[in-house]
Order: structure tokens, then sequence, then C-alpha cells
């Protein structure tokens, strides 16, 4: 069965129409799941305290807004969040947004001054900008690392640093940009992607492979003690030759790229939040040999010192501190 083929609409937005439970208490149970599916049904705004990878983020929450919808059951195991981005800066001058990105591959559904229509982005292993001038949107579906190799079996490698029309890659997939980017609103957004990509996703055969993929991926990313690769081999028991092909074949980088990656990542919130008073510390924290080899490395993957971008980020806070609420996310 093709990856796209058509499912039923219902099936796919099953996972917020739960079904009743029988027994006392019906009416009670019912209102409490109400209640919480139509919270899960909202966009959810994130705040620039918590919005890893974003850079700058408090500077670039006055430039537009960020939001997430979680992923159904249906599909989460393959697709991380969706998130929506807004701008509206007619009038003014037009701002120049950089994201630090996560190690997965992306669909995006866009319309802008720019370019309009769906678009696959790869793993971007530098960091991304995106001039956000007029008025324009980006919905978008991140899929979890490793996540888009296992559920499509694109090879997701040679779509690395690179971003192209989503009939190109997925041919069967074109008719979808038309109908999302038509929606009246992100619920239904979601819903559109949902029903097409939940038919294929419950169909999938358990893959162990990618479930090793997926844990240590977790791994890396939330255990800041995690700094070298042979760390994680000894961790999981995962000899480094077939760490390696498991990420070349799933996640499209080296598991030394994502373990720095997130690292660096850490680094970045770390300093945004000002984290300033003991940078050899950080860098040792981080994993880096010394100070020096961890300013290089951040100098080179976001363009600015650490200080100097700990220094932006605490001058924009300082400056929306007294703000209106409009400038917050």
């Amino acid at each position: 069965m093709s990856w796209l083929s058509p499912c039923r609409t219902a099936a796919a937005g099953s996972w917020k129409n739960a079904t009743v439970r029988d027994g006392e208490g019906v009416a009670a149970v019912t209102q409490a799941d109400d209640r919480s599916k139509a919270a899960a049904a909202q966009p959810i705004r994130v705040p620039p305290e918590v919005a890893k990878g974003v850079l700058n983020p408090v500077e670039q929450a006055r430039h537009r807004t960020l939001s997430r919808l979680p992923a159904g059951p249906d599909v989460e195991r393959f697709v991380d969040w969706y998130w929506i981005v807004r701008w509206d800066l007619r009038g003014r001058p037009a701002y120049v947004a950089e994201v630090l990105p996560f190690p997965a591959v992306h669909l995006t559904f866009e319309r802008s001054h720019t370019r309009t229509g769906g678009f696959v982005t790869g793993v971007v292993t530098r960091k991304f900008s995106r001039e956000l001038a007029g008025e324009g949107e980006t919905f978008g579906v991140k899929f979890r690392p490793g996540g888009f190799g296992a559920f499509t079996g694109v090879d997701v490698g040679a779509l690395r640093d690179r971003v192209l029309p989503l009939a190109e890659i997925l041919p069967e997939a074109a008719d979808l940009t038309d109908r999302v980017l038509a929606a009246d609103t992100d619920v239904q957004r979601r819903e559109l992607v949902e029903a097409r990509l939940a038919g294929p996703a419950r169909a999938a055969a358990d893959d162990e492979a990618y479930r090793s993929v997926l844990s240590v991926v977790a791994a890396m990313a939330d255990d800041r003690d995690l700094t070298r690769v042979d760390q994680v081999t000894e961790r999981f028991g995962i000899p480094i030759r077939t760490l390696q092909r498991l990420f070349r074949r799933y996640v499209g980088v080296g598991p030394k790229w994502v373990l720095r990656r997130y690292r660096l990542l850490d680094g970045a919130q770390l300093l945004a939040a000002g984290r300033t008073a003991d940078l050899a510390t950080l860098a040792l924290e981080l994993g880096y040999f010394d100070q020096a080899h961890f300013s290089r490395e951040f100098a080179r993957e976001i363009g600015t010192a650490p200080l100097e971008y700990a220094r932006t980020a605490e001058s924009a806070a300082s400056g929306s501190a007294g703000g209106s609420a409009s400038s917050a996310l």
C-alpha cells in the first residue's frame, strides 16, 4: 500500500472523538474528555523562553507568532508536532528570522510574497534563515528524527540541506497543498494532513531499528551528560558502526553531528536565558574540550560569539519587559 493511500476522514479524526466509556459516571467522564479534547485542539503559543532552536527568541516574537499543535495518536509514532508561524509586517521593515534546526525533516505549507506551496525540508546542518516581509504564514509538520525516513522510505540523506517541492518528493501528496492552504483554521489543517497520513501510519509495520533510533535520539536530546558518541554506544549496547548505519538510514546525518547539535541547542538556550557567569564551565558541561572550542563552534554555527549572543538576547528581553503584551507569544 502506498504511504499516501487515501483513508477515511472519520478514522483519521478518531483520535479527537474518543469512545465514551460504559458504566457509572459516563456524563462526568464525557465532560472531562470534551474539555481535554477542546484544549488539545487549540494551537498553543510557544513562549520565547522555551522556544529551543529559535535564535534571539524574544526579538523574533516581536515580528511573528509561533504556535504548536500536538500530533494525534495515529501519526505520533512518526510526527512530533505541527507548528504555525504567522507574520504581518506590512508597513514595517522586513525581518530575518533565524533558527538552529533540530535533526528532523519538515513538511511545510507556505504562503508569502516570496513563495507559496508545499515543500519538504531535509535536515538542515547549518543555521536556517528566512526573511519575513509583508504578510505570510507557514503551517509545518515536524517529523520525529528518523520519522520521515521510517514512514516514507525516502533516502533522507539525499534531502540534507535542501528544500524541495512537496510534489517532487511525494507526488501523491501534491493535491494536499491547496487543500491545506484553503482551510479556515489550523485545526482543520491538521485534520487534513492526518487524514492523509493516518491510514498508512497505522498500517506501518513495527520497525525495531527505528524504535532504537528514537530511543537514542531522545537520550541525546534530554541528557546533557551525554557529550560523546562512545557514551551513547555504551549506554545502549550498540556498536559504533551499527549506530552510524542506523542514523544514515533514518536521520540522514551521523550520530556525532546529532549529539553536537543538541548540546549546541542547549548552549544557545542557556545563553539566551542569561547563563553567562562562567562560560568555561558551561563549555565543559556541554562536552567541549574548553571554552575556546565552544566559542569557535558557536560562532561558526550561529554567526556570533557566545557572550555577544547572550548580550543581544538580554537587551531584547529588557526592552520587552515594559512593553505591551502583544510582543509576547
